[in-house]
This record gives C-alpha cells, structure tokens and sequence, in this order.
C-alpha cells in the first residue's frame, strides 16, 4: 500500500498539471479572440471574390479563347492535390486525429487517382513523413500567426502544377470554426472552381469590363486560390485554439476529480493508520495488566 508521502508527491504532482492546464486555456482563449477576429473579417472577402469570379467566368464564356482557359477547362481527376491543414502543437483533444482521419477517408474515396499532399502543419506533416506518403510541399510554425505572404507560399506549388496539368484537381481539408464549442471539418474542392453564381441575381447582373473578362479571370484565379488557402488557415487557427481550450478545460477538471479521490483514499489510509496504533496501544497496556 502506498505510504502517506507517496499520496502527497502525487497529489502535488496533479496540482502542479492543473496548474498548467488552466494556464494553457487562459492562453488559447486570449489567442482565440485575435484568431476569431481575422477569421470573421476573412470570409466576407473570401465570399465577395468567388461571387466576382463567378460573373467573370460566365462573361468569359462567350470569349473565343475561352476553350484554351486552363481554368475553364474539366478535366478528369486522374492526379489530386491535397493540401491538409493541421496544427504545429498538440494537447488540443482530437482536433489534429479527426484531420488526419478525415485525409485517410479520402485519399480511400479517390483511390483510382494518385493523390499527392501539400500538408501544413507539424502533425500531419510528422504523420505522413513516417508512412513515406506523396509530399510534394511542407509548411510548418506558420499558424500561429498566419499572413497572406505564407498562403501565397503555400499556394504557389499547387497553382504551377495546375497550371501546366501535372494536377487535375486540388481539395483542402481543414477545420472551420464555428464557437468555442464546436469546429466543423472541411474538405472543400479548390480546383477547379465551381465558377457558377450563387444566386440568381447575381447571374443576372450586367457588368461592363474594360479589359477581357477572360484575361481578368486568368489574373484573379491565382489570387483566389491564395485568398481560399489564407481563409483556410485562418479557420484552423482558430479552431485550435477553441479546441485546445476546450481540451485544458477538461483537463483541468479531471486533474481536480483525480485530487479530490487522492485526498479522499489518502485521508482513509491515515485514519486507518492512527486506528491501528490506537489498537496497539490499548492491547500493549491491556497485556501489561
């Protein structure tokens, strides 16, 4: 049976843990309020340019060279491009296994095509590398504070291979943030664009373009690919946070129900100790007699 200073050591042991977690969650929860912040000033954008492009697409239509537009053009998925978002730390419950699970599923759902990872993240990255998986890019200590100038980093390799066909289409999997409560996995189509409007006044709207709708299109395609892999890393962000301060929060909770029953077994063994000597005591003095 342990002894008394073992129960000590180790109920000091889980309140100094306790004491990290809740300093952990005081942390994500600052940080979460930055991350939510750029998150929700990024997808109003984000929105505005697929519905702009969306109007330039259907303007370039009528374009004789339109045939040649590599992103007009559908091509059968034969290559895929998957970019995984992921988190550079861990202790955030199953935010980074519900990502990696969710790759895993569909690299299953495409396996007729070759599925090549562009993976952001020090998780996914660690994970796929140990398997010898397709990695044709790796970004990792770029989440904590995402810019425009990483997503465009990110963005490039995917968009030079699109462009001259090594790839025929490009998904991103991440986690969007939704509350502190809940994130919700995302596994968005990327490339090519379903540059079809979102609503029927938008298609109806009559635009007037100085230049060719479809040079203008070819321009603004790459910066939308960059906008969405920003957005994209934006949303993971903040989910990890939200998922981490909800992971230190039931840790910390458990590190108190664990102190408690330390200190109740605890509290029992030395009661039963003292009886003990208390017993022995009497039956000294009741032999001595």
């Amino acid at each position: 049976m342990p002894s008394l200073i073992d129960f000590r050591r180790r109920i000091r042991s889980v309140k100094n843990t306790q004491q990290i977690t809740k300093a952990m969650k005081m942390v994500s929860a600052a940080k979460l309020r930055r991350a939510q912040d750029r998150v929700i000033a990024a997808r109003p954008y984000a929105a505005q340019m697929r519905e702009m492009l969306a109007n330039l697409a259907q303007a370039a239509q009528s374009d004789e060279r339109a045939s040649e537009s590599v992103w007009l053009a559908k091509r059968e998925p034969k290559n895929i491009d998957l970019v995984l978002i992921t988190s550079d730390k861990g202790l955030a419950g199953a935010f980074n296994s519900n990502l990696i699970k969710a790759s895993e599923r569909f690299a299953a759902e495409n396996a007729n095509a070759k599925v090549s990872l562009t993976l952001v993240g020090r998780k996914g990255r660690d994970y796929y590398k140990r398997r010898g998986a397709p990695i044709i890019g790796e970004y990792v200590n770029i989440l904590a504070k995402p810019t425009f100038a990483d997503a465009s980093a990110v963005a490039a390799e995917i968009i030079r291979r699109y462009r001259e066909g090594e790839t025929d289409a490009v998904y991103v999997i991440n986690n969007d943030f939704k509350s502190v409560m809940t994130q919700t996995l995302s596994v968005q189509q990327l490339l090519p664009v379903d540059l079809t409007p979102s609503s029927e006044a938008a298609a109806t709207k009559d635009y007037i373009y100085e230049q060719s709708p479809l040079d203008m299109l070819e321009r603004l395609m790459p910066r939308f690919v960059e906008v969405a892999i920003f957005r994209s890393m934006l949303e993971t962000g903040a989910a990890e946070h939200a998922a981490r301060m909800t992971a230190m929060d039931k840790a910390s909770s458990n590190a108190k129900d664990v102190i408690e029953a330390l200190t109740l077994y605890m509290n029992r063994v030395r009661q039963a100790a003292i009886t003990k000597e208390i017993i022995e005591v009497v039956s000294g003095a009741a032999a001595a007699s």
